[in-house]
């Protein structure tokens, strides 16, 4: 099945918090209990994003594609692939059922960006899983903010001409 991409508007809000809750389901369900407990990812956090055209008819999925530097990528214990320009994936999510859409947001995204990095909770076995079968290196343990770690990966594909 093919997915299209838009920017989420204001008017996106509220299906945009739906889909993080449905990803938490699939979180706790698949054995990560951890990650993003009740109120993170911080819902001013989402609004700023779709206010600043990071998050990308019927909406199945969403993510964060964020120009860097991303500070939490400043200190990393591990390496980076390198240290050129790169964008940046948070806060992905999707309904059950909808098949394929981490190979189809990473296409779309590297056809934006040839060098992306992204992190995810050690317990997140799904998302791990599709990282690093997609074709990313894990580089490292990175903090967030609020001090958590996150395994961190980083891909980075030839310009295509």
């Amino acid at each position: 099945m093919g997915y299209s991409f838009h920017k989420a508007g204001p008017d996106d809000y509220g299906t945009v918090l739906a889909l993080i809750d449905s990803g938490r389901r699939i979180m706790r369900a698949s054995g990560n209990p951890l990650q993003w407990p009740d109120g993170k990812p911080d819902p001013a956090k989402v609004k700023a994003d779709i206010a600043a055209g990071n998050e990308g008819d019927e909406a199945v999925a969403t993510f964060a594609f964020v120009p860097g530097p991303d500070p939490t990528y400043a200190r990393i214990d591990g390496a980076w692939l390198d240290d050129g320009p790169y964008c940046v994936i948070h806060r992905m999510a999707k309904l059950p059922g909808a098949a394929g859409i981490f190979n189809a947001v990473m296409d779309w995204c590297f056809g934006q960006c040839c060098n992306i990095r992204i992190d995810t909770h050690r317990d997140n076995a799904i998302m791990r899983h599709c990282i690093e079968a997609y074709g990313f290196v894990y580089c490292g343990i990175i903090w967030l903010e609020d001090g958590d770690e996150r395994l961190a990966y980083q891909m980075h594909v030839p310009a295509r001409q």
